[in-house]
């Protein structure tokens, strides 16, 4: 049997990795856009911040591929699936043959529709080549406006805040972090960005970059400006879904996938940012890992159901860490919230409960039980007796 797999990021990889543990006679080929062997995206915000060289950007050794009998084909765009008769065709004019065939191509920067967004000094951060390039520009542009208050955003400013850059992020929405954080936890972190010098303007609805050919700066529709001479979107991405359309797989947002990843075709299934699983793109690390592993299980004919991934976030953002599990925000009734703030050691804890069980948790300021939490969350534990006692510095989360 031989797969092929579109793509060689997390999910794509992973995939391949997990076929060969299942398997080692099935025949795998990876074809790949990017240039590059495999490296975590994360490790890009580490690499901008001159924490991480270029060499420890990988994850793998130069001869993995090798070792574990993988193919590999980098700088290959794929431009058109057949899954009728079961062929890819590549951008050099070669044909590959699949019997099991993995979408995992990922998915692309958005850029809004602001004005000027084409001018020299506006970037995005979605691939190595991508990290390249803003810090070549760094070395004459030291001003950076990042586009966008959510991970990314938050990681870039952090990033290029460390390399001495003026930094201002700025935020569509009325506080950092719409999706992972609520209003008081979100609080407490534009403080800390402030207080270590990245600027923070929340509500700003960017209207236009300005500068003769080049960005200058930046105009908001409130009629507000700042200045800066490098643009950075920070805001979100959207799934690469073309090549399925052209092959006449199914698509909405993402790649429609049932439960056990397999597309509108039986022989084509999808996996990470592109897939679309009962309505939902995650675009989350935990996600990918989850549907890669499942999809090689079941392209291999050995069932093995997805059934979602709870979105789970635990980052450091200049110095202050910040966990995020499951619902922060519920809407409806029935829910129950329980608050721990400490303005002064600068610390914020919430759980979310469903009829006792742990349906969310904001964990910011202190690593401490921020795992077990994460864990308690994820597993849906029934805290009911213990809800009282649960945010107190004594009580022992590791026992439950």
């Amino acid at each position: 049997m031989k797969a092929v797999i579109v793509g060689n990021g997390l999910a794509g990889t992973m995939a391949a990795k997990s076929l060969r543990e299942l398997d080692p006679s099935v025949e795998i080929e990876i074809i790949a856009e990017e240039r590059y062997p495999y490296y975590p995206r994360p490790n890009l915000i580490d690499y901008l911040a001159g924490v991480l060289s270029y060499e420890k950007l990988f994850a793998f050794p130069p001869n993995w591929h090798e070792r574990q009998n993988i193919a590999v084909r980098l700088a290959t765009p794929v431009v058109r699936i057949d899954p009728a008769t079961g062929t890819v065709a590549t951008g050099d004019g070669r044909t590959s043959t699949f019997d099991r065939l993995l979408l995992a191509n990922g998915s692309a920067a958005v850029i809004p529709p602001v004005r000027g967004a084409d001018k020299k000094g506006v970037f995005v951060l979605r691939t190595l080549d991508d990290a390249q390039a803003i810090l070549e520009a760094l070395t004459t542009r030291r001003r950076v406006a990042v586009l966008g208050g959510g991970l990314l955003g938050l990681e870039i400013a952090r990033a290029l805040r460390a390399r001495g850059a003026e930094v201002s992020v700025n935020e569509f929405f009325d506080r950092l972090l719409p999706r992972q954080l609520d209003p008081p936890g979100a609080a407490l972190l534009k403080a800390q960005l402030e207080r270590l010098g990245i600027g923070v303007r929340l509500g700003a609805s960017a209207e236009e970059i300005t500068g003769e050919g080049e960005a200058s700066g930046l105009r908001f529709q409130d009629g507000g400006s700042i200045a800066a001479d490098m643009v950075i979107f920070a805001a979100g991405v959207r799934p690469n879904v073309a090549l399925a359309k052209q092959a006449g797989i199914e698509a909405d947002r993402g790649v429609i996938v049932d439960d056990h990843l397999r597309t509108s075709h039986p022989a084509v299934y999808a996996a990470g940012d592109v897939a679309q699983h009962k309505g939902r793109v995650y675009g989350i690390i935990p996600a990918s890992f989850d549907q890669a592993r499942a999809a090689a299980f079941n392209m291999l004919g050995m069932e093995k159901r997805y059934e979602g991934t709870v979105p789970s976030n635990t980052l450091k953002v200049v110095g202050i860490f910040v966990t995020s599990v499951g619902l922060v925000n519920p809407e409806g009734p029935g829910y129950e919230m329980i608050v721990n703030e400490d303005t002064g050691a600068g610390t914020y804890r919430k759980l979310v409960l469903k009829d006792g069980i742990l349906a969310g948790a904001i964990w910011m300021g202190t690593k401490k039980g921020a795992a077990d939490i994460a864990r308690l969350t994820l597993s849906r534990k029934n805290v009911a007796a213990w809800k009282g006692d649960l945010l107190g510095d004594g009580f022992d989360l590791a026992g439950l």
